[in-house]
């Protein structure tokens, strides 16, 4: 398994992408969290096999409708837990 911080930039606040992002891990099998940061990114941390966070990565590099992704940062992280699910966080 494998751990990985994605930083989303543009306009991706305010127009659903936390939820957009939930339901792309979900239904990818990924376990982590998401949530908007004070600069106006979106932060994702995820786990799960590689393949499964490249294909998140490519959803986030999309985004909904209403969103307008400029950039994807991507890193991998050691994480000490991460939820079993994906959450959402506030």
């Amino acid at each position: 398994m494998h751990a990985t911080r994605f930083l989303v930039q543009g306009l991706v606040q305010g127009v659903g992408f936390r939820y957009f992002v939930y339901r792309s891990a979900e239904r990818l099998g990924l376990s982590g969290c998401v949530r908007n940061l004070s600069d106006g990114c979106v932060e994702v941390v995820a786990a799960g096999p590689e393949d499964a966070l490249r294909q998140l990565e490519d959803r986030l590099r999309q985004g909904p409708a209403h969103a307008r992704v400029t950039e994807v940062l991507r890193e991998a992280v050691t994480v000490d837990r991460l939820p079993t699910d994906f959450r959402i966080e506030e």
